[in-house]
């Protein structure tokens, strides 16, 4: 298993505004000069997070869904962030991991955030999402996720003996008011599953005039502060180092102790 380029882009973004958030992207991605692989962005990247679907939500071949293919194909790199889907009658906060083929994966989120009344707009998912890359497993996340570590678990897989996931990502719109909980959380989330974490979080004030801090971070399985950024919008790339990862799981193998369950709903 070879090393991973990971590019987290932390941005204002532009409030209901899909074609506004879309160019934006478009020329930050181009103005990354080196090698690119897999590409974060924040949660409802194209609009905010906005409890207007009926306005808003798109289909799996609307705007930002082809902007993602388009780009992905362009620059040969994975994509990834939500957006506000509609599909059956149903809005979905679902993130897309868009391959530079074409195809792609999905996730729906999990957890609705009722205190912005999120549940009273969107159905929740029952899935998780662990993508694969260059032999990497990927553990994709929205946002609310991040409080609920059980979702997040990572287990022994019975057939591989080994952990399910290698690195544990939430894509998010978190407000600075409770910057304490998205970074001490994402920290813990990476030391008790002995993984890589990101949290790529939206910077600027929203339509609600709530002001969001960033805070998009990399920590390490050990729980170490690899990259942390506050306020800026800023785009950083880092290469995952497997040896690290796996160095790391010899020398303290208590994933292997960890209680086996289910979850049933």
């Amino acid at each position: 298993m070879s090393d991973l380029k990971v590019t987290l882009i932390q941005s204002q973004l532009h409030w209901e505004d899909k074609a506004a958030n879309l160019r934006m992207f478009d020329e930050k991605i181009n103005s990354i000069k080196e090698k690119m692989e897999v590409v974060f962005l924040p949660e409802m990247f194209s609009t905010g997070f906005s409890m207007q679907p009926e306005r808003l939500a798109e289909t799996m071949d609307g705007s930002a869904v082809r902007w993602m293919k388009q780009k992905a194909a362009e620059k040969n790199i994975i994509i990834t962030g939500s957006l506000i889907i509609e599909e059956n009658g149903e809005y979905l906060n679902r993130l897309i991991w868009m391959l530079p083929n074409g195809t792609y994966g999905t996730y729906d989120k999990r957890h609705l955030f009722g205190y912005a009344g999120e549940n009273n707009h969107y159905q929740p998912g029952h899935k998780r999402l662990i993508a694969q890359v260059k032999g990497w497993k990927i553990n994709l996340n929205i946002c609310y996720d991040m409080r609920f570590p059980v979702w997040a678990r990572n287990t022994i897989q019975p057939d591989t003996q080994e952990p399910a996931y290698d690195v544990l990502v939430y894509v998010a719109n978190w407000p600075e008011r409770r910057k304490t909980a998205w970074t001490t959380l994402l920290q813990a989330r990476a030391i008790e599953n002995q993984s890589f974490a990101i949290g790529v979080n939206r910077v600027g004030n929203d339509g609600n005039n709530i002001y969001h801090s960033g805070e998009t971070s990399l920590i390490d399985p050990m729980g170490e502060i690899i990259y942390r950024k506050s306020h800026d919008e800023d785009i950083f790339t880092y290469t995952l180092q497997r040896e690290h990862l796996d160095e790391v799981r010899k020398n303290i193998p208590f994933l292997k102790d960890a209680d086996a369950f289910t979850i049933l709903s």
